[in-house]
């Protein structure tokens, strides 16, 4: 995993959390046994955009923010202390949930989870019956923030050799229809979809300034300990992005980005969630 940056993150948090709340309109309300508090889990809660707003829709929820970095948590505990939420380190390549859970929700983490479509079997079944998995991962891993990103990492440069397999492509994620067979169950009601947003981005080098919070956060990372290397790559990468997205007349930048949501929910019966 990547080093984060909550600072740079949180430079474009209106945009990068819209896609949760389209998500979480989407979710149903669980039905909780009389005298059980509602369990929410948020996976790669990051700084806590998106655990906010599942402090918002459910107040009276016990709900647990999962990260793999520290920095993020802190964050989190720090700006949503008035919320009751509490954040606990998690690495979802093994993360199993030591409890039943209501709704299990994940903003724009999963695609940095390697192979994730096979934990969503695990999650699914750790819900509690009427439950909710939930999640949205980018889909634009061909857009050119990232093919540009990948094109000049390959190129000749002083950074070549060190960039080598360092950045997703685009099997990163699936389509709506391909964790289809990961979320399927006799019983289950199943919801997938994609969408496009076009983002209108404010500031100089807007879409540079919003990849490196995300997306180039690997290559810098890689080109740590060589700064000469690191500013040769940013300074080119920068000057591809401002031809690829060029400033509107209004001074916006359009950013559009492809997003692919999923939501499936358990059945109320525990016996008819088994699979077929």
């Amino acid at each position: 995993m990547p080093t984060w940056d909550p600072a740079q993150y949180l430079r474009h948090a209106d945009h990068r959390t819209r896609a949760f709340a389209d998500l979480l309109a989407r979710v149903p309300e669980p039905q909780v046994p009389e005298g059980r508090p509602l369990r929410v889990a948020d996976l790669g809660c990051g700084p806590g955009n998106s655990t906010r707003l599942l402090t918002e829709r459910w107040p009276e929820a016990r709900v647990t923010g999962y990260d793999h970095s520290e920095a993020m948590l802190a964050r989190a505990r720090t700006d949503l202390a008035d919320t009751g939420a509490d954040f606990a380190h998690a690495d979802l390549r093994t993360w199993t949930p030591e409890e039943p859970y209501d709704v299990i929700a994940s903003n724009a983490t999963l695609q940095w989870v390697p192979g994730h479509p096979h934990r969503l079997a695990d999650w699914t079944a750790a819900l509690a019956p009427g439950g909710t998995l939930a999640f949205q991962v980018p889909g634009n891993f061909d857009a050119p923030s990232h093919a540009l990103m990948r094109r000049l990492a390959a190129s000749e440069g002083p950074w070549r050799n060190r960039l080598d397999g360092v950045l997703r492509g685009a099997d990163a994620v699936l389509d709506p229809a391909g964790y289809l067979p990961y979320l399927s169950g006799s019983g289950r009601t199943t919801d997938l979809w994609e969408t496009t947003y076009l983002h209108l981005l404010t500031g100089p080098d807007a879409v540079f300034d919003w990849v490196t919070g995300t997306g180039l956060r690997p290559v810098l990372d890689a080109l740590a300990d060589d700064p000469a290397a690191r500013t040769a790559f940013t300074d080119a990468y920068r000057d591809l992005l401002r031809e690829a997205y060029p400033v509107a007349a209004d001074g916006t930048t359009p950013f559009p980005f492809r997003r692919v949501f999923a939501v499936t929910t358990v059945p109320t019966t525990p016996a008819a969630q088994e699979g077929p």
